[in-house]
């Protein structure tokens, strides 16, 4: 946990640490497999059934060491890739007495804590409710709970060790009573939209759910839900999630 100078206002964020690991690690195991690669192409292309036997009969050809250098190279490459996708996908929560600020490099949110009424981590996803228990953000993490929850404690939120109403979402099947008109056409569309991995349609049908008034959870390939009363111009779920869902 970084804390900042000009208290008060904790920043949790991965540190140094997690640069170095994401700019050094990747890099050096992307080297690895591309050495790894090379010295085994010879083996590689005398099995009948290995993958892109092609690329893998070309690349037994080449002289070396020019054969070894390339190799390495694309791996060196494949991990700075890994690693700026992984920068930019960092989750960096800075709190105060009066609000939170939820940055990464596509995005800058920030939430009153007038408006918020507990905070907690579920299945790695920082979550902010309000009075209604409606979502203000639930917002994918690697953070600890711990982290997060000292920070929050530090600057007087309310945190809790647990989504408080658990045991109030309920497994979705078609036509269950009691949702709101329309939200049994989204969740039956949604459904689709996870089996066939079309990862945008399941993020805006999750937040025209919000907009209804109902909170999803997905476990696996399972919607499942709870209603709360939606404010007008509120939603009720954030629209990001860790697989894009």
């Amino acid at each position: 946990m970084d804390v900042a100078g000009n208290r008060p206002r904790t920043v949790v964020s991965g540190g140094p640490l997690e640069l170095a690991v994401l700019w050094g690690g990747f890099p050096l195991l992307g080297a690895g497999a591309g050495w790894l690669l090379a010295a085994a192409t010879g083996w590689l292309n005398r099995l009948p059934w290995v993958p892109f036997g092609d690329l893998i009969e070309w690349l037994d050809r080449l002289p070396e060491p020019q054969a070894t250098a390339g190799t390495i190279t694309v791996g060196v490459v494949a991990g700075l890739v890994v690693a700026g996708i992984g920068t930019a996908e960092r989750l960096i929560v800075t709190v105060d007495p009066a609000q939170v600020r939820l940055h990464r490099s596509d995005q800058d949110r920030t939430v009153a804590r007038v408006d918020t009424r507990v905070v907690f981590l579920a299945d790695k996803h920082l979550v902010l409710l309000d009075g209604d228990g409606a979502e203000l953000v639930r917002e994918p993490t690697d953070h600890s709970a711990r982290q997060l929850a000292a920070a929050f404690r530090a600057h007087g939120w309310g945190w809790a060790d647990d989504d408080p109403h658990r045991s109030a979402y309920r497994l979705w099947v078609p036509d269950l009573p009691g949702l709101p008109a329309g939200a049994d056409a989204l969740l039956r569309a949604r459904e689709r939209a996870v089996e066939r991995d079309r990862r945008d349609d399941a993020r805006e049908l999750r937040r025209e759910l919000g907009l209804l008034g109902v909170v999803l959870r997905d476990e696996g390939k399972r919607q499942t839900g709870r209603a709360v009363t939606v404010r007008p111009e509120q939603s009720t779920s954030a629209e990001r999630e860790p697989d894009g869902r």
